[in-house]
């Protein structure tokens, strides 16, 4: 029994630096492959709000198609059909309408 103890205790004592490299590696790749693709979509997002002009089509995030009428600060209005028209917050355009259709095509 005491014997079986020792032998338990030596084997434990190799797999440290295997622990922290494996943890390391989990780590490194979780970064690559997800952290930094989600930061990079997020500033080039932030890029196209701070570009915006009016008569550009957008797609909001609730998936509204309209064409920006007029630019605030923090708010946008789109006119989403003839003579209808919608104030709603910045951070809610998503997308360029025009480039979701070209790359649709």
């Amino acid at each position: 029994m005491n014997l079986s103890f020792v032998f338990l205790q030596q084997g434990a004592a190799g797999g440290d630096y295997t622990f922290l490299i494996m943890m390391v590696a989990i780590f490194a790749i979780m970064y690559f492959f997800m952290i930094r693709p989600q930061n990079k979509k997020q500033k080039a997002i932030a890029n196209f709000r701070k570009s915006l002009e009016i008569g550009q089509d957008v797609i909001t995030a609730g998936g509204i198609y309209g064409k920006i009428k007029d630019l605030d600060d923090n708010t946008v209005t789109l006119e989403i059909a003839p003579s209808v028209r919608i104030k709603i917050d910045k951070n809610s355009i998503f997308a360029d309408a025009a480039n979701q259709q070209q790359n649709k095509k």
